[in-house]
């Protein structure tokens, strides 16, 4: 695989029945080898006829990470082996070891086929059925509630001789597979499988041509025209029982699709309307850098006695967590798009916020003392929101300018934590000043290195002018550390 990478500008990756279960896999190995990595081959995974792989948390990664459009399934609406691998197995293990054997022989030629142990029609019937039983479970359940063993991710291109409809909701897919089987017959279920080179040749065709309705009675709108070329194209009869269901999940497929986009939209109005509360604490935050007893913005904060400014900025503090607590529950439930995290405005919204607020929680961890009770923050006290935000600003797309050094200090320190790593290395003094020098090699150790880590930060600019500030918790730090230098 890697000598193909080495000579392909593009990799596309196929297979049918079994075989599409392994381009997935392959697909997937792929697309996480390459995902560490700064540039990489477009992708893409074309499967046939193959059975489901993975479950809901496996389908949900796979959206958080934006690779559902590197998966297009093609499935035949009679084929059963995209259902089939989902009906429980102990039901059909002794059909499906003839089953396959005949698929696998006919594939290397039809005559083969022939000569291979075929199913009798009873067989095909019972195996028919099962499958069909087992996928009507799915409505048993009502909407939204589906309760699969197996969850579909991607793209499902579902083919028929009058054309193909292309979905990409898992809900409204598992239901179309059910559906679509609905119309077929045991004979058919099994013989399809066989015929997906006939169906993209068909496809081919009919893209190239217009497509018209059968049906004598034209609805009376677009999108009731729309839904009724998807059912025909579909194989499914527009007045058919089976449609209504049909017409249903695809009306559902259609607005589930919206409702995300919707959210996001929501989303913007509401963090629109926060505004003001971050607005307070950058001003607040200015005040504390222009205050004349020059502690800067954190211990400001931290050692401020109760009054009107400082309630007011706690209150919106509190007022911001509980937006982005918001946020961070809706996209870890699927109600925003899949590549919300990756949105510029919300990656930057979320890492300006990180970035103003954080250093009060920290200031609030240690003005309370819990570090005493529960350890120190970074291990103990940090919220998730936090680590989530990090990790979106992590996997940005990073431009030249953002490379660009500094002319001047920073309006925030880049790093939310570094008082955190600053209240640590306090502690880390004190600790020294204690004891026997010569006996706390790895604590000495460690003080250096946030001591080197910190110079760096300040020698790129990469603070805010409150750390350096003359009576700063930092500025007051380097002092001890500079004297104890000196003593030893």
């Amino acid at each position: 695989m890697t000598k193909v990478m080495e000579k392909s500008k593009s990799i596309v990756i196929t297979g049918h029945s079994l075989g599409g279960a392994a381009a997935t896999l392959c697909t997937l190995w792929l697309l996480s080898f390459f995902h560490t990595k700064t540039h990489h081959h477009p992708i893409l995974c074309i499967t046939f006829g193959s059975p489901l792989i993975g479950n809901e948390s496996l389908s949900r990664a796979i959206q958080r990470e934006r690779w559902c459009g590197k998966f297009c399934h093609v499935v035949s609406n009679h084929d059963i082996m995209p259902r089939l691998l989902s009906t429980p197995l102990p039901s059909l293990s002794p059909k499906l070891h003839i089953i396959f054997r005949y698929w696998h022989l006919s594939m290397a030629s039809p005559q083969f086929g022939k000569l291979a142990t075929q199913l009798t029609e009873r067989e095909k019937e019972e195996l028919f059925y099962i499958v069909l039983a087992h996928s009507n479970t799915i409505f048993d359940l009502g909407e939204g509630s589906v309760q699969s063993q197996f969850w579909p991710f991607g793209n499902f291109f579902f083919c028929s001789e009058h054309g193909a409809i292309c979905l990409d909701n898992a809900i409204s897919v598992l239901k179309m597979l059910d559906l679509m089987l609905k119309t077929s017959a045991p004979n058919l279920s099994i013989e399809d499988h066989l015929n997906y080179g006939d169906h993209v040749k068909k496809v081919g065709v009919q893209y190239m041509e217009r497509k018209n309705l059968n049906s004598l009675c034209l609805p009376n709108s677009s999108y009731e025209a729309g839904l009724a070329l998807a059912l025909e194209s579909a194989g499914i009869p527009f007045q058919d029982e089976v449609a209504h269901m049909a017409e249903h999940s695809l009306r559902t497929a259609s607005r589930i699709g919206q409702t995300p986009n919707m959210n996001a939209a929501k989303l913007a109005i509401s963090l629109s309307k926060i505004t003001p509360y971050r607005a307070e604490i950058e001003w607040y935050k200015t005040s504390c850098d222009e205050a004349d007893n020059q502690l800067g913005y954190y211990d400001c904060f931290k050692k401020e006695d109760a009054s009107v400014r400082h309630d007011r900025v706690n209150m919106n503090r509190h007022k911001l967590a509980t937006f982005w607590n918001r946020v961070i529950d809706m996209w870890e439930n699927n109600e925003l798009p899949p590549d919300f995290n990756m949105r510029a405005k919300w990656v930057n919204a979320s890492q300006f916020y990180k970035l103003l607020v954080e250093p009060l929680d920290i200031a609030e961890y240690y003005r309370r003392d819990t570090h005493i009770v529960h350890g120190h923050y970074l291990k103990c006290g940090r919220e998730r929101r936090y680590e989530i935000f990090d990790k979106w600003w992590r996997g940005r797309e990073v431009t030249e300018e953002g490379n660009t050094p500094r002319m001047k200090y920073a309006s925030l320190t880049q790093d939310s934590c570094f008082w955190a790593r600053l209240e640590e290395a306090k502690d880390l003094l004190e600790i020294i000043k204690r004891g026997d020098v010569r006996k706390l090699a790895p604590i000495w150790k460690s003080l250096e290195n946030f001591e080197r880590y910190a110079r760096g930060l300040i020698e790129r600019k990469e603070v805010s002018e409150d750390v350096i500030a003359k009576n700063s918790s930092y500025t007051l730090w380097a002092q001890e550390l500079r004297a104890l230098k000196l003593n030893m």
